[in-house]
């Protein structure tokens, strides 16, 4: 109704004269009804500001005011509607204009003609007339929304009826097509060298933004420039998928396969697509979320989380229908949030400095834990073991990029597993090099240390585990960076791909420095407090990596999960699940065990020492 007042309203009222009395008073009626409507609502934060602004449109109608100016009020209702009530208002999937061009001539030719000039065969005598899509002044204020609406509702006492046996991809595309009819093939290619120079991106760069705007309001906010960017959107839609996140849209797609298969009765099925819908499609776009708006993003991985578990305790279809809406909603606000600023050059930048600051700062506090416990005992032999870790570690991940690029398909699911196993791998290797190095933070044990080893090498067995750890630390970040880094550079486009690599090589300096801070003044510490502070801090990071890998191998389906009533801090491995939160508790007791093995260790190593000095006395 708000979009027909938009569209209709100018051309019955003119310099505050009634040009046609009935079609007044249908608009008056509309405006009307939309307050009636709004009124009927749910209760919503910003629906009173709603409903006092709709009341503004009729008195401005009743006021016989000017068209442009009806037509703006009646187009900023519509945007608050749908922004006050987060309704879906952009395709889940590129349009298919082969398919619409199809549809326009089988179903739509005869009323609107075969080019859309609306002087098909059935057009004569219509009233009113079938819209004619090359109109300039009406196809203006009009949006692929508001077309949208009137293939899939109809318009109530006209010959144009609802379309209610198209799909809504269908509904889509035919929208998409009606409103491209119009654009001349000199104004397309010039949006497209537009497009290509990153002219669009921020206004236009998502479904949303170009279905919602009517082509004056596009021209209005940005000249000829952005309107011929539009045209080339509207007649080339894909060209949004290929530059934005492209992930969501995976989402949403096996989101409607989870449903669809659990209301056909196939559980796991189900499972696997909602397994899916998070690691191949939202994960991806996690890091570049966490920068605009972290709570979002920890919302809808915990409700994609809650969804799996309702699928597997086989709970109602209508419930997981719900939560599937839920989701739907939020991936809406992401893709909103993504759109508007993730896009950007200086979202990119931080985006990508995030990225892996995040995923490398892990590994760097455990190569600089552990090369500052060598420099510090002038034990650097064991130096080529962490190297060769380190080293070997890179190959692999390009190893790995280069196959899962080229060679083989890499799947979500095999990501996390082999994310939560080599964590897992890690922490036991961590604790096992930080008991042995708690172990030394004693005097006694410290001097016997270097009594025995002092002139040796390291034991092997040290040795290769601290050569594990580095292999472990770092391979296990490379290649979800990798990975993260392709989704990144995918959604900026070719115009902020200088930002993205600026953000990785501001990172990299921000971890050479704090790897270089730690070792720099670990190596000053007194030899006693320096293996308890290094051997603390390996535990910590056990204990971190625990929570990591048993979160990966939930988000792989691999492991059960049971969500509770508990903080979330990803960051330190802590997630709000049973199983996960068991896991951390029984490292955690592994480790005060270990404290209390050593320290009697210690006592009795001390006893011996005094003893064997208080004979030596003796003798003396």
């Amino acid at each position: 109704m708000l979009d027909y007042v938009s569209v209709d309203y100018p051309e019955f009222v003119k310099d505050r004269k009634v040009l046609n009395p009935s079609e007044y008073e249908e608009q008056r009626e509309f405006a009307s009804r939309a307050i009636e409507l709004l009124q009927q609502l749910p209760a919503k934060d910003g629906q009173a500001a709603l409903i006092a602004k709709a009341g503004l449109l009729l008195a401005r109608i009743d006021a016989k005011s000017p068209g442009p100016e009806v037509s703006r009020l009646a187009g900023e209702v519509r945007g608050e509607v749908i922004r006050v009530y987060q309704l879906t208002v952009a395709p889940r999937q590129t349009p298919d204009l082969r398919k619409a061009a199809a549809l326009f001539q089988a179903n739509c030719a005869s009323c609107h003609g075969a080019q859309g000039r609306g002087d098909g065969s059935a057009a004569k005598g219509m009233e009113p007339e079938p819209s004619n899509f090359h109109e300039e002044a009406r196809m203006n204020v009009r949006s692929i929304y508001g077309l949208y609406n009137t293939i899939t509702l109809g318009v109530g006492g006209t010959p144009m009826r609802a379309f209610v046996e198209f799909s809504e991809a269908d509904r889509w595309a035919l929208a998409f097509f009606a409103a491209g009819m119009r654009a001349q093939p000199d104004v397309v290619s010039r949006g497209e060298a537009l497009w290509s120079q990153g002219v669009g991106k921020a206004e236009l760069g998502n479904y949303r933004a170009l279905v919602t705007l009517a082509p004056g309001e596009v021209a209005q906010a940005g000249g000829a420039d952005l309107g011929s960017v539009r045209a080339y959107l509207t007649a080339r839609p894909e060209a949004i998928q290929s530059s934005g996140p492209a992930p969501l849209e995976l989402t949403r797609a096996k989101l409607v396969q989870s449903l669809a298969a659990y209301r056909a009765g196939d559980v796991e099925g189900a499972r696997q697509s909602a397994i899916t819908a998070y690691l191949e499609g939202f994960e991806l776009l996690e890091a570049s979320l966490d920068n605009v708006d972290a709570p979002l993003r920890l919302e809808t991985e915990r409700e994609m989380m809650a969804l799996r578990t309702t699928i597997a305790q086989g709970k109602p279809a209508d419930l997981v229908a719900q939560q599937v809406e839920r989701i739907d909603a939020l991936l809406d606000r992401a893709q909103e949030k993504l759109g508007a600023e993730g896009l950007s050059p200086a979202g990119a930048f931080v985006s990508s400095l995030l990225i892996l600051l995040r995923e490398g700062l892990e590994a760097i506090l455990v190569l600089a834990a552990i090369i500052a416990f060598v420099v510090k005992t002038g034990r650097r032999d064991a130096l080529h073991y962490i190297h060769v870790g380190c080293v070997t570690a890179v190959a692999l991940g390009a190893a790995t990029w280069v196959a899962a690029t080229y060679l083989l398909e890499v799947t979500g699911a095999n990501r996390e597993m082999t994310e939560g196993v080599s964590a897992l791998l890690a922490a036991a290797m961590l604790l096992y090099v930080g008991y042995w190095l708690h172990g030394k933070s004693y005097a006694q044990a410290w001097q016997a240390f270097i009594r025995d080893q002092v002139t040796a090498a390291l034991g092997k067995r040290t040795l290769w585990a601290m050569a594990g750890i580095s292999f472990l630390a770092v391979y296990r970040e490379l290649f979800e960076i990798i990975l993260f880094y392709q989704s990144l550079w995918a959604q900026v486009g070719a115009a902020g791909h200088n930002a993205v690599l600026g953000g990785m090589l501001a990172a990299a300096v921000l971890l050479a420095a704090i790897g270089g801070t730690i070792l720099k003044y670990s190596v000053r510490l007194p030899i006693g407090p320096f293996f308890a502070v290094t051997s603390g801090l390996l535990v910590v990071l056990a204990v971190v990596f625990v929570g990591h890998g048993v979160a990966a191998l939930q988000e792989a389906g691999a492991a059960e999960s049971t969500e509770v009533n508990f903080i979330a801090m990803p960051f330190l491995g802590v997630r709000p699940t049973l199983e996960g939160l068991l896991a951390k508790a029984i490292t955690l007791l592994t480790i005060a065990f270990g404290v209390l093995v050593r320290r009697r260790q210690a006592r009795s190593l001390s006893a011996a020492t005094a003893k064997s000095t208080s004979g030596r006395a003796d003798l003396a």
